[in-house]
């Protein structure tokens, strides 16, 4: 209990009136699985919202530092909760616009002397105020390539990180071996990162319920048969090349739709509305993944 007279902070007042909480409930609702991901981004949160307690009752406080590094495989949310971080930090007041730029190598890198230096500011212009996304960012570092422009986008970055850390953050993303490899190029670089979150891969069971959650929300269900094959085409696609979590997972359904669509159209006549939203067996099973298990013939099976 308070002594008489000692300050009083609200916790849950200061929590409702962040507007943080429905920014997480989304992100739970969003994405399948991550559980230590959702952890992370909810303890990150929590630690911004003491810190402007801490503020606002003159305590000792100085500005945290955000940058922030994400791994792990292509397709398992990275981008998804850049997004959501960046209306967190807004609700917060760490940025004035919480939006996301999302930039890869050919948006930062030029070509030639003296190209790289305006495309990566415009970048960062872009993203002032906000999120800067950087996919792949260990496509930034080529070691073997002594005429490449890399690391002088990567040293514009790291600059604009110190000078802009009151209204920027960068998030670097990419495949986990990777980024440690990029990350020992540049000690300065992992010195002004401050939260490091590694995505692990989806299990079977997560990316049947991504599916069917993907089906659904677009107005479409599965009938049994079709559950049945859904299954099955995962359990051969995910172990061929080229694979991507869900991404690879909302590329198989809009096949299926297309493939559902020509079925429908082919056979012509009047049907229930209710077929417009079902998906047959035959509209998976028509995959090259059936006939060409190695996916290895024209590209990875669609």
């Amino acid at each position: 209990a308070a002594s008489e007279g000692e300050r009083l902070v609200d916790l849950d007042e200061a929590l409702a009136g962040a507007g943080v909480t429905d920014i997480l409930t989304e992100l739970d609702s969003e994405l399948i699985g991550l559980a230590p991901v959702k952890r992370r981004v909810r303890e990150i949160a929590d630690f911004l919202l003491i810190e402007r307690l801490r503020s606002s009752v003159g305590l000792q406080t100085q500005a945290p530092t955000l940058h922030m590094s994400f791994t792990g495989s292509p397709g398992t949310g990275k981008t998804t909760v850049a997004l959501r971080m960046g209306k967190i930090l807004h609700r917060l007041g760490y940025v004035r616009k919480g939006h996301l730029v999302v930039a890869a190598r050919d948006d930062l890198v030029g070509q030639y002397v003296g190209h790289t230096a305006p495309k990566t500011k415009e970048a960062i212009k872009r993203a002032m105020g906000g999120v800067l996304f950087i996919d792949e960012a260990y496509s930034l570092y080529r070691p073997e390539s002594e005429r490449d422009y890399g690391l002088e986008a990567v040293a514009i970055l790291l600059q604009a990180m110190e000078d802009y850390r009151n209204d920027l953050v960068v998030i670097f993303a990419g495949y986990r071996d990777r980024m440690e490899t990029f990350f020992i190029s540049n000690p300065g670089l992992r010195s002004r990162i401050a939260h490091h979150i590694d995505f692990p891969d989806y299990t079977f069971e997560e990316l049947v319920s991504i599916g069917e959650l993907m089906v659904r929300q677009q107005g479409y269900f599965f009938d049994a048969g079709a559950r049945e094959a859904f299954r099955e085409y995962l359990a051969l696609r995910r172990e061929q090349p080229l694979f991507a979590n869900a991404r690879s997972v909302r590329n198989a359904i809009d096949r299926i739709k297309l493939r559902q669509a020509a079925r429908l159209i082919a056979a012509g006549g009047k049907i229930p509305a209710e077929e417009l939203m079902r998906i047959d067996a035959a509209d998976i099973r028509q995959s090259r993944v059936f006939a060409d298990q190695s996916g290895r013939e024209g590209g990875p099976a669609a």
